[in-house]
């Protein structure tokens, strides 16, 4: 392995959801992919809403990952600090309805605030089966060899002017899923933030890492 990299992962860890464990194994994939060696941390939304920026600054990218969400005002509060920062950010699961809200909540759209994104659309304790449609080049370039079906335990549906508004002034939408509502998107004038709708660590072997996290990877890398 080349050097080491320090990634925070956000999230209250519990071994008992699929979500968590494949988290850390696909980071274990990506590592091995990119030969370096991944050093993963994960911090609880009690203790990561009252870390200051610096402290999160020592690591070199964030992964927010999949719920339950405990405290849903506390994870605002923490997207809220890290679209501050220049370190790379990764977003799976539920925390895309949620930098959506903050996003909207800080939108002229939203001067009322109206609910403008739906609650979770998979119903259960389940996970139902995505087919991504990548959008923007980059994503195209980066699903080329990769299945394009995914899992998901979470699936949103935006309001269509409320999608017009971020576009303009927030948002870069990288792909959409088969209704065709935005399933991974991305923070403008920022180098690596991207927020996906479903878990893209589910589907991650070491025969093949999935070509979204060993991504946010080598961002991670280049921030070193």
């Amino acid at each position: 392995m080349s050097h080491a990299i320090k990634i925070a992962v956000i999230g209250d860890y519990n071994f008992t959801y699929y979500s968590h464990q494949a988290t850390n194994l696909s980071l274990d994939h990506a590592g091995a992919f990119l030969d370096v060696d991944i050093n993963y941390y994960w911090i609880r939304l009690t203790e990561a809403v009252t870390l200051k920026p610096h402290q999160l600054e020592q690591y070199d990218g964030v992964w927010i990952a999949p719920g339950p969400v405990s405290n849903i005002f506390f994870l605002h509060g923490i997207i809220k600090g890290l679209y501050q920062l220049n370190i790379p950010v990764l977003i799976t699961g539920e925390g895309f309805k949620s930098l959506v809200e903050v996003l909207l909540n800080n939108s002229p759209i939203n001067t009322e605030k109206t609910k403008l994104i739906s609650e979770n659309l998979v119903l259960g304790n389940k996970f139902e089966k995505i087919h991504i449609v990548p959008h923007s080049k980059a994503f195209v370039q980066l699903f080329e060899n990769h299945s394009t079906y995914e899992l998901s335990s979470s699936r949103y549906s935006i309001y269509p002017q409320a999608i017009e508004q971020l576009l303009k002034s927030a948002i870069d939408i990288e792909a959409y899923n088969q209704f065709e509502d935005p399933e991974i998107i991305s923070l403008k004038k920022h180098k690596f933030f991207v927020a996906s709708s479903y878990c893209p660590q589910i589907t991650s072997t070491r025969e093949l890492p999935h070509p979204l996290i060993y991504t946010f990877a080598k961002a991670c890398m280049l921030a070193v």
